[in-house]
């Protein structure tokens, strides 16, 4: 695929791509609107990281003065964990953000896009955005939802944002033709929480199966992403139980002060870490981190 002008691909992730090494992407939003600084930018060198020392090469994804850069160097790392002046972009967004030369980081529905035209097949998140509680009166779902509907991306993720209305994101994505597979779970689970209630469709237990189911979509023309989920580790969950009345008291919060569309998640996952003085914020760099050592084993079984 050609690629246009605006796209600029990180040497180490080219060099990669042409030679048919594995090749992980990875979002930006969670640098520049999930975590305070300075620890974001400590997680994104982390993550780069993790990612090599599971075996396959990062391609962090992000636009900066309208260029779509595919792999980020130090600086621009930098950058998006000051967030002086980053969008949150998601797909809608691309378009107005690169003609107006500006700067954003990627959600998950930008990044699984912008990863497929590079040619990048996997792509490992925290946990995707989907229905948002009362969507019934607001409407509001995220875009992470259709683009998993249309673009043919590996997405690991911790599941979705335990702040979501987890059945009816459940829901729109079996609507949406998106198969939903559980890592070595039967259960969805919901990003700081192992267990939401919920079953997953289809339970998968190595990297090489998540790979071979992909490469089927692939021979049949199947149009969508696949959508793995893979609970947080053990020891760094917060048990449901636990957290919901928190969850609810962050959405109490939100709806008093009118926050709505792309700054509410922002603002509640910013209230979660202050409500849970700190924990929460541990639990999502490590369910992050958890994603992305099985995004690069799912990238290595692909080569294969």
């Amino acid at each position: 695929m050609n690629l246009p002008d605006t796209f600029i691909i990180h040497d180490e992730v080219q060099t990669a791509l042409n030679e048919r090494r594995p090749v992980l992407a990875l979002e930006s939003t969670i640098i520049s609107h999930g975590m305070p600084y300075p620890d974001n930018l400590d997680f994104a060198r982390l993550a780069e990281h993790e990612c090599r020392e599971y075996g396959a090469t990062p391609a962090t994804i992000a636009i900066l003065d309208g260029r779509v850069h595919i792999g980020l160097n130090e600086g621009a790392l930098e950058k998006l964990a000051r967030g002086d002046g980053i969008e949150k972009v998601a797909t809608r967004d691309l378009g107005l953000i690169i003609a107006r030369c500006k700067s954003g980081a990627t959600t998950v529905s930008a990044t699984m896009r912008l990863a497929y035209l590079a040619g990048i097949q996997v792509f490992a998140t925290g946990g995707i955005g989907g229905v948002h509680r009362g969507a019934e009166q607001t409407g509001d779902i995220s875009l992470d939802l259709k683009e998993l509907g249309e673009t043919p991306v590996i997405v690991i993720s911790a599941g979705a944002k335990a702040i979501l209305d987890l059945p009816r994101t459940l829901e729109y994505l079996e609507t949406a033709g998106v198969p939903v597979l559980g890592y070595q779970t039967d259960e969805f689970p919901a990003f700081y929480s192992r267990k939401s209630g919920l079953s997953v469709a289809w339970r998968v237990d190595s990297p090489e199966e998540i790979a071979a189911i992909f490469r089927e979509q692939l021979t049949l023309s199947l149009t969508v992403g696949l959508l793995v989920t893979n609970p947080v580790p053990l020891q760094f969950e917060i048990p449901a139980t636990e957290l919901n009345p928190i969850i609810e008291k962050a959405l109490y919060e939100c709806e008093q002060l009118g926050i709505r569309g792309k700054a509410v998640t922002p603002y509640l996952l910013g209230k979660i870490v202050e409500l849970t003085a700190g924990r929460s914020l541990a639990t999502n760099i490590q369910l992050a981190l958890n994603n992305i050592r099985l995004g690069a084993a799912v990238a290595l079984a692909l080569t294969r």
